[in-house]
């Protein structure tokens, strides 16, 4: 069966399995049925282990780019679903002790302290807001996560995150994919911030319950918006770093002056590249399995697992289901993306890119050499 294939290869348990066939599909099959249509797929939990030749040069690739942040677990789930490998973990952690010692016992010592948080289940709190670390390159990021499962329902690479139609768009674009409003919003005071608002609030409007209208959006201070701000810390050493190492040395070298042309001329070459490194982020992030806590009141788990079935955590979905014709009411709704603020410039980049046959680029080697074309090109 393609789905109970699909959801092994997730990493998804045989009870998770059973329950999302269920739920969503309608088929209702025993655990020994879905034991034998794994086996006679040749899928097995402990067996067909990959060689630790390929597991070793695949993890090679991994550190060659952002993976080089990952601790073992986060590495593990990356050799599972983006390089299909069947390996264990403690094969993982001792390929990463050998081939990159010095991170290794850097992330041993290093301990987190978090506060007390409290969600009553999925859609009942998102928190949405901007990572700044990269504006100074021309790139503003967007992000928002869902309070009780940590699922990140948007991270988004634009050329500005101080757009309110931008930052409107995205909210629209999530709330259109997901079916549901949240129950609450939580943001910053950041005028960015302002439609968002506005637009949650109209949705919830003619809800009932204590947090319609008005009460169904929250503003705070970056500190009391911990779930997202969190979050951001573990994406910068996941991520974020290797990009702003990446830039940081383009502009300690000389090739990089901050410049609006120069700034646009890095959004043209490397947002796409970006983009796709944050949606795989999120993938993996979304599928890893987040340790229980004592210090919170949700549930420990896999935030996929948790969002969608919140049924197996004593909890149930706080959103409330919204149609397209309610969001197309809003003209944010209507924009579309941009690779770079300029229009002017990013025209005649494309131009320049067809004058001289030049490909898109699928990998940041690949962008950072047509940065440096491009750059030569334009003069600049």
């Amino acid at each position: 069966m393609e789905f109970v294939q699909h959801y092994f290869q997730e990493g998804h348990s045989y009870g998770v399995i059973l329950d999302m066939l269920l739920t969503y599909h309608d088929i209702k099959i025993s655990l020994r049925s879905l034991k034998r249509h794994l086996k006679n797929a040749g899928l097995f939990r402990r067996k067909s282990y990959s060689l630790l030749s390929d597991v070793r040069n695949a993890i090679r690739a991994e550190l060659r780019g952002p993976g080089q942040l990952f601790g073992y677990r986060m590495m593990w789930l990356a050799l599972q679903q983006k390089h299909k490998l069947r390996v264990k973990r403690d094969d993982v952690m001792r390929l990463l002790k050998e081939l990159i010692p010095r991170g290794t016992d850097q992330r041993t010592r290093r301990r987190f302290f978090r506060r007390t948080y409290h969600s009553m289940g999925p859609n009942y709190l998102w928190h949405v807001d901007g990572y700044d670390k990269l504006k100074q390159f021309g790139f503003g990021l967007s992000g928002c996560i869902d309070g009780f499962s940590r699922r990140v329902l948007w991270l988004i690479c634009g050329h500005t995150n101080n757009d309110p139609a931008v930052i409107a768009r995205y909210f629209i674009t999530c709330v259109q994919r997901l079916g549901v409003v949240p129950m609450r919003l939580r943001t910053d005071c950041g005028t960015e911030n302002g439609t968002l608002a506005a637009i949650q609030c109209t949705l919830r409007h003619h809800h009932t319950d204590y947090h319609a209208g008005s009460r169904s959006h929250m503003y705070g201070t970056s500190l009391s918006n911990q779930r997202i701000e969190s979050w951001w810390s573990i994406f910068r050493k996941a991520r974020a770093q290797f990009w702003m190492d990446l830039f940081g040395d383009l502009r300690n070298e000389g090739h990089f002056n901050g410049s609006n042309e120069h700034q646009c001329l890095l959004q043209f070459c490397f947002q796409n590249i970006l983009q796709a490194d944050l949606d795989e982020c999120v993938e993996l992030w979304n599928k890893h399995r987040i340790r229980p806590s004592r210090l919170a009141m949700c549930p420990g788990g896999v935030p996929n697992e948790l969002y969608y079935l919140p049924h197996r955590s004593g909890s149930r979905d706080c959103g409330f289901p919204v149609e397209d014709v309610e969001l197309s009411a809003f003209p944010e709704s209507r924009l579309t993306a941009q690779l770079c603020g300029d229009k002017n410039i990013q025209e005649y980049l494309e131009f320049a890119m067809e004058h001289n046959q030049l490909q898109c680029p699928q990998t940041w080697e690949e962008a950072l050499k047509l940065y440096f074309t491009l750059k030569e090109t334009a003069g600049l």
